[in-house]
């Protein structure tokens, strides 16, 4: 489903028995931007609330007027709730996520879908045996300039892909590390650019040039020396079409530069798209400065297109607010999926892909060769997939 097949949808208005009781557990900064975005959906009656801190629960459920929990399966049982939005840090998705489809709820999570393979693959087999819907948070994918890309590659206006580039050199500074006690470790990010920055760009690509084949890649901590986790990694890709692909990502240049993602067809044609500019965008924290747009555009024919269409969208930009616009047209379109029992836009599968090719980069370096796919989990091994070891 295409964001303009979701329009299309938000013309229509439902029914008021036309609604699904929501709930957010994880109560961290994103999760105001899912609870505006619930408050405000047509299809969502949002009701509850799940944290570990009983206080931090309370002050949230007070400003949305909503109840609170510290116990998943109490909240889900009592408010009746159906579907729940994760907002946790990145390792624990998939404890809540497994609760939630065990006591019948759909589960829609926020980025990374997990970030290890092993959990990934707990939660499709929770959602697939409790048979609720899994979707992740991964909004990106609705901008228009990306829906553009899209249309163009599937349409053959390319021709097939044959090379696809990710480039996001953006900035994480002290203060934003220091912001919240799970940042920059291990054991409660999961990683770094490559598990929290870069999947929204590692999704688009993939998304873009289909399967991958082999990763081969590198990743270090270059600039920030009071973390433990990676700011800086790349990779080369080979795609099961014969395609190739790079990967450039960085949490080490200020103030936060740009990210771009890029694919080049066989017919020598590229389409492309900057889905950030200026200091990069931090949830709950900082808005998006510059509007998404397409930056390259030699499709035969269409050359003189790209200037109305970064004019339509810098135009569009003035009018709405992209930090929440496009998670509330994700959110709306996961409680459509539920009422109208489809797959929803982004399915938990496309989260596991993410999750492959971020494990594929740090199995890379730790193993120094090129991974090949598919990607199991590793069983008897105590590096964390690779990230303790470097």
């Amino acid at each position: 489903m295409t964001s303009e097949h979701i329009r299309e949808n938000l013309a229509h208005p439902r029914s008021v028995s036309d609604r699904v009781r929501t709930g957010i557990v994880g109560l961290g900064k994103v999760a105001h931007t899912h609870a505006r975005a619930l408050a405000s959906i047509p299809e969502s009656e949002f009701v509850a609330v799940c944290s570990r801190s009983s206080a931090r629960a309370a002050e949230f459920a007070t400003h949305y007027g909503v109840a609170a929990y510290t116990d998943l399966e109490r909240m889900i049982r009592e408010a009746r709730v159906q579907a729940v939005v994760i907002c946790t840090p990145h390792p624990f998705h998939a404890a809540p996520t497994i609760t939630a489809a065990r006591a019948g709820a759909h589960v829609l999570v926020e980025k990374p879908l997990a970030v290890t393979l092993r959990d990934c693959d707990a939660m499709l087999a929770a959602a697939a045996e409790a048979g609720v819907k899994l979707g992740v948070v991964t909004q990106r994918r609705l901008y228009e300039p990306v829906q553009r890309m899209y249309a163009a590659i599937q349409a053959g206006k390319i021709g097939a892909p044959a090379l696809g580039e990710v480039v996001m050199l953006s900035w994480r500074d002290e203060a934003y590390y220091a912001s919240d006690p799970w940042r920059g470790t291990w054991a409660d990010e999961g990683g770094g650019v490559l598990a929290n920055q870069a999947p929204h760009q590692i999704d688009l690509l993939q998304w873009f040039m289909g399967p991958v084949d082999q990763v081969f890649g590198f990743w270090d901590n270059l600039n920030h020396p009071y973390i433990e986790v990676e700011d800086t990694a790349v990779a080369v890709l080979r795609f099961k079409n014969g395609a190739l692909g790079s990967l450039v990502v960085s949490n080490s240049q200020k103030p936060g530069i740009y990210s771009k993602v890029h694919v080049h067809g066989r017919n020598g044609a590229s389409v492309g798209v900057q889905p950030d500019g200026g200091a990069m965008f931090i949830a709950g924290v900082s808005e998006v400065l510059e509007p998404p747009i397409n930056d390259l555009w030699t499709v035969p024919g269409e050359e003189h297109l790209l200037a109305r269409w970064q004019a339509e969208d810098r135009a569009a930009f003035s009018r709405i607010q992209v930090s929440t616009h496009y998670h509330t047209l994700l959110d709306r379109d996961f409680l459509q999926a539920i009422l109208d029992d489809r797959p929803p836009l982004v399915p938990g599968i496309e989260g596991r892909k993410v999750c492959e090719i971020t494990t594929a980069i740090y199995r890379s370096q730790r193993d120094r060769r090129p991974v090949q796919f598919p990607l199991d989990a590793e069983d008897g091994c105590d590096d964390f997939d690779g990230r303790l070891s470097r």
